[in-house]
């Protein structure tokens, strides 16, 4: 009986029609319009603003011929050495000499280059086909450096020409001597396998590092001179090393990709 009074007195109540209704608080109204404008300034960024992906890959510093490996073509003992690492020889110039059982041979540079290793001594027996030096191919010590990054080869069809590089050097403190700068020179068109690495760079231990990953994508990198450093190439520093950069030196290079939309990244 008592519930039966409340909703009868209930019922003859006037309706407060008067009275403004709270749809939310205060504190709520608040937070909605942060997030509305946060949607809508993120919206306006994904369609007007862009962002450069970086593609990181291994590499080094050499010429634009690369190297090759001098291989002995007897079978004999050395018995002289006539150049030393760091010579520059031209085609055809004697660099050992090696006794068979017949005669003393000369053993002969098969393109002008610079010596970079030396792997026979006087002294050594050298089968056919053996190691003998690592030669550059190049026509002066004066000529300039360029870097190969081997990236991998699902990313080589996004790198377009004239991308810009930072390269990390091995022998430069990056902190203290900030980056070595360059340009994207060429792209191969097909991955290379470790053997082609190897012919190209003259060295078996590199061509299996930069294929230890899959097959790589080379990328030419032609590297920023300045007349205002002492190695004679740009940094992200003012000065760079105080000391020149050599050929054979790894690097790290990040390659910077076209900018894209951040709403690229969501449409198909």
């Amino acid at each position: 009986m008592q519930f039966r009074q409340k909703a009868l007195s209930k019922l003859q109540s006037p309706e407060e029609l008067d009275v403004p209704v709270h749809l939310a608080r205060p504190q709520g109204r608040l937070v909605l319009t942060v997030t509305v404008l946060v949607m809508a300034v993120a919206g306006f960024w994904a369609v007007t603003g862009s962002v450069s992906p970086k593609l990181d890959a291994p590499g080094i510093l050499t010429f634009a011929e690369g190297s090759y490996t001098l291989q002995s073509p007897f079978a004999g003992q050395v018995t002289a050495v006539f150049a030393n690492e760091g010579d520059t020889l031209a085609n055809g110039a004697p660099l050992l000499s090696v006794r068979t059982e017949q005669k003393v041979e000369t053993v002969r540079t098969v393109a002008a280059g610079r010596v970079t290793a030396l792997s026979a001594g006087i002294g050594a027996v050298v089968a056919v086909g053996a190691d003998l030096a690592t030669v550059e191919r190049v026509n002066s010590p004066h000529d300039p450096l360029l870097a190969v990054l081997y990236a991998p080869s699902g990313g080589g069809s996004t790198i377009p020409l004239g991308s810009a590089v930072e390269l990390t050097v091995q022998s430069v403190p990056a902190q203290r001597y900030g980056l070595l700068r360059g340009r994207v020179l060429e792209v191969g068109r097909v991955p290379e396998t470790q053997q082609q690495i190897t012919a190209f760079l003259g060295d078996s231990r590199l061509g299996a590092q930069f294929s230890a990953q899959g097959q790589p994508v080379a990328v030419l990198v032609q590297l920023d001179r300045s007349t205002g450093t002492t190695s004679g190439y740009a940094w992200s520093s003012a000065q760079g090393p105080p000391y020149a950069i050599e050929s054979a030196t790894l690097v790290g290079g990040a390659i910077h990709l076209a900018a894209q939309h951040p709403i690229d990244w969501v449409l198909p």
